[in-house]
């Protein structure tokens, strides 16, 4: 191929948002040398006993897994993860309460409707909109919501525009986004820098994620976790959990989403939660978060929370961000409690 034909081609792929086709990064460990599964032969076991789901709402289609017994709580996931997180945790609050695991539009095996010119598409308000016809989809008008990074922030959008739905509202490991954007600082630029490169304009970020998928999966979701990047998979996390993020993750579209959910908290979330600054949450509200992460550091974090609900109680936990998946027995106790009280 000659020079012209080579840059012509790569100026057509980043064009179309898919990067120059390029071989994945070497910084490949064993563990991630396995291929991941293609969407049709997504793994199953990891809810054995639940049925699995493709509800069609006003604005996606969303691929949900549920089962077990009693009231229900709707669990959301949060990035760079897929329902997959809540592996652990559903086995022992499946024992007490009916659990509805979705992916979130854009995540997982969800569909990833266009963002609009406004990225309006991936607005918490779309995301919880979305949970909001899954829940009644299902049958139940009142529920109790438990939402890890991401999906913490579409519930606390779902328990703004629809306070008489959720009995009670669990947030794992962030504080408001209106709080984060409001007092940027040279320690929060540097440490959530993906914030502000997600947000630039399409296919840059796409491209750079895109082309290095792999180990930009592995080094988040081990920074996240504590742990160096040049780690191995941890046993937390695993090699088969791995593979199925990464099998997600990879999907240019799931990467283009991903950048549209950033785009939208930094723009139309926004002006929603700046409209919604004198609206407290109504239900009783707990907030966990990681002790060993940045949070912890760098806010009050359950102030920033009893700023914004009426009730509000909370405290953190020994562990990195991946509160479902590195501590899962302690986090299943948390909730029990505050879910029976």
């Amino acid at each position: 191929m000659s020079i012209h034909d080579r840059r012509e081609f790569l100026s057509k792929s980043m064009a179309l948002g898919l990067g120059p086709l390029v071989a994945e990064t070497p910084l490949r460990s064993a563990e991630m040398a396995a291929e991941p599964l293609p969407a049709s032969q997504a793994p199953a076991e990891f809810f054995d006993g639940f049925k699995r789901e493709q509800i069609k709402t006003s604005g996606a289609t969303i691929n949900t897994v549920y089962g077990g017994k009693g009231s229900p709580v709707l669990l959301l996931h949060g990035i760079p993860e897929t329902h997959v997180l809540w592996r652990k945790v559903a086995p022992l609050l499946a024992r007490d309460y009916f659990l509805v695991i979705p992916d979130l539009r854009g995540y997982g095996d969800s569909s990833k409707p266009p963002g609009g010119a406004d990225h309006f598409g991936y607005s918490k308000r779309a995301m919880a909109q979305d949970q909001v016809e899954v829940m009644k989809h299902l049958g139940f008008q009142k529920f109790a919501v438990v939402g890890h990074d991401r999906g913490g922030r579409a519930s606390h959008r779902m328990a703004l525009d629809y306070p008489d739905l959720l009995s009670k509202l669990v947030i794992l490991d962030i504080v408001p986004t209106y709080t984060l954007y409001q007092n940027i600082t040279k320690e929060f630029a540097t440490i959530f820098y993906h914030w502000f490169l997600l947000v630039q304009p399409a296919p840059f970020p796409e491209t750079l994620v895109a082309n290095s998928a792999e180990y930009f999966l592995k080094s988040t979701l081990l920074w996240l976790g504590g742990h160096p990047i040049t780690d191995p998979i941890p046993d937390w996390l695993g090699a088969e959990a791995f593979r199925e993020y990464l099998r997600c993750f990879r999907d240019p579209e799931s990467i283009h989403a991903i950048c549209e959910d950033y785009r939208a908290a930094a723009s139309i979330d926004l002006a929603h939660d700046k409209a919604d600054l004198d609206r407290k949450i109504e239900c009783p509200l707990l907030v966990l978060w990681s002790e060993k992460g940045p949070f912890h550091r760098m806010y009050n974090v359950l102030q920033t929370w009893q700023d914004r609900a009426k009730d509000a109680k909370g405290k953190p936990l020994p562990t990195g961000h991946f509160l479902p998946e590195q501590v899962p027995q302690e986090l299943t106790l948390e909730l029990k409690s505050f879910l029976s009280a």
